[in-house]
């Protein structure tokens, strides 16, 4: 059932006719406005697969491999440190001096750092800016931190990628697109977010999103990514596990306009850690399991394994 723009703000005590005027703009009702919404949502739809299945997107991880001090060969034959789905058979060594890595090109194979071809240069990991990309053929790589250093496989080839089934979501539902209010954290306060690998990673917390849905009150915590302009939430409800992926699922939401948010539970998507085991994808907060059906958003992925991990 709809809900009306004036009870919505009853419903959660707005006070000033500028706040309600705030959530007239951002939480639509009436049916023009609800089928530009259904256009929205189908439009992130497309967004979102065409950003997951490009040549280079989450489909196409093929490793994690976590790097050791000193020198580790490279290379898509048998007899490296580490193995790669493609590209020459030695593509060369990595070299980890405590928080600095180097790639040393072997001889006579035609392998791009940062788009160049070199001898030997320093790699940026992703912490500290754009990570450098050392490619070859259909294959590329680069530094992450997570926790620990590692290089990240990518290969547009890679099965999960070529033979990606689509996505698969709930019908749209508006009452899933739910107006919260915003209450903010003290500057600085941060949240302890584990990952599937067990690792502890602090995200900045600017503050908890809170709303009613049939009759339950839920407090949802947020975090901000780098270089993101939006709220990030990671969420588990009771579809989790059953008709939706087990783990979590992820949404972004406006930052708050006069203490108010919208979370639209319909543009839910699965974390990358749903299509491959090559990811690192952070769990839900305990406050953020929330004890109810969210039937809206991204659906289990029923398609093909693709890799699996190294022994």
């Amino acid at each position: 059932m709809r809900t009306s723009l004036s009870l919505l703000c009853s419903s959660l005590l707005v006070a000033t006719l500028g706040a309600c005027s705030t959530l007239d703009t951002i939480n639509p009702f009436s049916d023009p406005e609800a089928s530009a919404w259904k256009d929205d949502v189908r439009d992130w739809r497309d967004r979102r697969q065409a950003k997951l299945t490009q040549p280079f997107g989450w489909l196409s991880l093929t490793g994690l491999d976590w790097l050791q001090e000193g020198s580790q060969t490279v290379g898509s034959a048998a007899d490296n440190d580490i193995v790669l789905s493609g590209g020459p058979a030695h593509w060369g060594e990595v070299v980890m001096n405590g928080d600095d890595v180097y790639f040393r090109t072997a001889a006579g194979v035609n392998v791009q750092v940062g788009g160049k071809l070199v001898e030997e240069a320093q790699l940026v990991s992703d912490d500290k800016g754009e990570a450098t990309i050392v490619s070859a053929d259909n294959v590329q790589f680069y530094v992450v931190r997570r926790g620990s250093l590692a290089l990240r496989v990518k290969d547009s080839e890679a099965p999960t990628r070529v033979d990606f089934q689509g996505l698969d979501y709930f019908d749209m539902d508006m009452d899933w697109r739910v107006v919260a209010k915003f209450e903010p954290h003290p500057p600085g306060t941060t949240l302890e977010i584990v990952n599937v690998q067990g690792q502890v990673e602090i995200w900045e917390n600017p503050g908890a999103a809170v709303f009613e849905k049939d009759g339950k009150n839920f407090r949802i915590e947020t975090v901000l990514e780098d270089g993101e302009d939006e709220l990030f939430i990671i969420i588990a409800d009771r579809t989790s596990g059953k008709e939706t992926y087990g783990a979590a699922r992820f949404m972004y939401a406006p930052m708050p306009q006069n203490g108010y948010t919208v979370l639209d539970f319909n543009k839910t998507y699965n974390p990358p850690c749903a299509f491959t085991v090559y990811s690192t994808c952070a769990l839900p907060p305990q406050g953020n399991r929330m004890n109810i059906r969210v039937e809206a958003g991204e659906l289990k992925y029923e398609g093909k394994p693709g890799y699996q991990p190294k022994a």
